[in-house]
């Protein structure tokens, strides 16, 4: 089983805000305790630390530490644009219950 995965579309958009930023394309998602759901994902640029978990997509690598790795192993990172606007959206198949804008989960 393949811990995450990052689409090549989402790998697109981390790409092109890294270049704009002058930063190396690596998106990292951390899970913390909060939103209306009780866990609630981040999403920043960043480094890749000793222990965290890679993936890597066109030449895009998706960082997840750890401790967040057990809340979303098997889960999709990808970036929808829609009339709601757009985003970086997880798939998260250990999530019992999300809120209605996708940034919060409970299990």
């Amino acid at each position: 089983m393949t811990d995450i995965i990052l689409t090549e579309n989402a790998a697109k958009r981390v790409a092109a805000i890294a270049a704009k930023q002058g930063e190396p394309a690596v998106l990292r998602l951390s899970v913390e305790g909060g939103g209306c759901s009780g866990f609630t994902y981040k999403f920043e640029l960043g480094a890749v630390e000793d222990d965290d978990i890679s993936t890597e997509e066109s030449g895009v690598t998706l960082v997840v530490d750890p401790v967040s790795i057990d809340l979303v192993r098997g889960s999709a990172v990808d970036y929808v644009e829609n009339l709601g606007g757009a985003s970086f959206q997880v798939t998260n198949p250990n999530a019992a219950a999300g809120c209605g804008c996708g940034s919060s989960f409970s299990i």
